[in-house]
């Protein structure tokens, strides 16, 4: 098992280590981390079965890291934050460990990671909020990276995004596909719901993105949408969704 620890106290991340090592010795640890800077240029180039994650690091949040970066990778917190924000975790993680960080706790934790590794995605921004005390924002900007490359298309830019071949992509006004490393479940989440819809299993449209619809068999909509995607048939809205779609563009 390939792990990151995110840490600032060098000596709390050696202790961490060790203490790894001495549950597992086939624990590999691949770097100590201890900046939301230096973490977030790692992650763009590495990748790691487990991240150890503190929250307060010297810079700042440690969960700025993915607002830079975006990665699945399941996490445990390190944490001496108070029980409100621990409560929320518990949503999202494989576990949380208070510190001073007990061997027992933390050979539970790997044990939970080992039995549950497929099943986590981590929320960032939810908890971010979370702990400053506010709503969750819907999401402005996608940073999309092919190979080295990383560049930041805004939401606005955003035409649709659609599922293609076991991927999903994001197209934008000016014609370009991008891939992105969300599920349009969660895409759906992530979109403000006066901009975006989901009007059947493989599109979501921008609104602005509609320009024209025509009345399908069975109540249905087709719509014809800019640019237009290779495939019309798929932006036919779903007999389930024909309603909330009407109401969604009267509102």
């Amino acid at each position: 098992m390939n792990v990151l620890i995110i840490e600032d106290e060098i000596f709390a991340a050696e202790k961490l280590e060790d203490m790894l090592l001495e549950i597992d010795p086939k624990i590999k640890v691949l770097a100590k981390l201890g900046s939301i800077t230096e973490s977030a240029k790692w992650l763009m180039q590495n990748n790691a079965d487990l991240i150890f994650l503190d929250i307060q690091l010297s810079d700042g949040i440690s969960f700025s890291i993915f607002e830079q970066v975006s990665i699945n990778t399941p996490v445990i917190f390190t944490t001496a934050y108070d029980q409100y924000a621990i409560r929320a975790f518990q949503l999202n993680s494989i576990a949380y460990l208070l510190k001073p960080i007990r061997t027992s706790e933390l050979a539970e934790s790997l044990i939970k990671y080992k039995s549950l590794k497929s099943a986590f995605h981590i929320d960032f921004e939810t908890l971010l909020a979370n702990i400053q005390g506010k709503e969750p924002g819907y999401k402005k900007r996608f940073l999309i990276q092919i190979g080295e490359k990383i560049r930041k298309v805004e939401v606005s830019e955003t035409a649709y995004f659609y599922s293609l071949d076991k991927g999903i992509y994001l197209q934008t006004f000016e014609g370009k596909s991008y891939p992105v490393e969300f599920t349009l479940d969660k895409l759906e989440t992530m979109l403000n719901p006066a901009s975006f819809f989901r009007i059947n299993r493989k599109f979501i449209v921008n609104m602005d993105s509609i320009s024209k619809m025509v009345a399908y068999s069975r109540g249905r909509v087709k719509l014809e949408l800019k640019p237009k995607p290779e495939d019309e048939f798929d932006t036919i809205v779903s007999i389930d969704r024909s309603g909330d779609f009407k109401k969604w563009l009267s509102d």
